[in-house]
């Protein structure tokens, strides 16, 4: 599968209905993010049961600034909604590829139950300073 092109327009919607959904924010200018993009397209090919887009940051500054993208390449994963995964620079394909075993590997359950605990716990921790 071919990667998507995501925009301020379909990019909530893609990370919440995709499954697992790889993006690679980018720019036509930058020497990393094109050595980048030949091991992402790869990575595409090899992977059809996820999606994989791309964010072109000049053309989309709104959202590369919504998602706090500071430096590129930045690539971000999403696994049934969550974002799982955050990291500026080109991965090599072997790192790229292990990233890839790991998001799919990962017990949404338990990252569910995680992410609610630290909620509790923030939660008991505003209260407390409100006293």
């Amino acid at each position: 599968m071919a990667t998507v092109a995501l925009t301020i327009d379909n990019f909530e919607r893609t990370i919440l209905e995709g499954g697992t959904v790889f993006v690679d924010f980018w720019a036509g200018w930058c020497g990393p993010c094109m050595q980048f993009a030949p091991n992402y397209e790869a990575a595409s090919e090899a992977n059809p049961d996820f999606t994989f887009a791309k964010v072109d940051t000049e053309d989309q500054q709104q959202l590369a600034a919504a998602m706090n993208i500071t430096s590129i390449p930045t690539i971000m994963a999403f696994k049934d909604g969550i974002g799982v995964f955050a990291q500026a620079g080109a991965l090599p394909r072997p790192m790229l590829d292990d990233l890839i075993s790991q998001v799919r590997a990962l017990d949404m359950d338990a990252v569910r139950a995680e992410l609610a605990q630290q909620e509790t716990e923030q939660a008991m921790t505003s209260s407390q300073t409100e006293r």
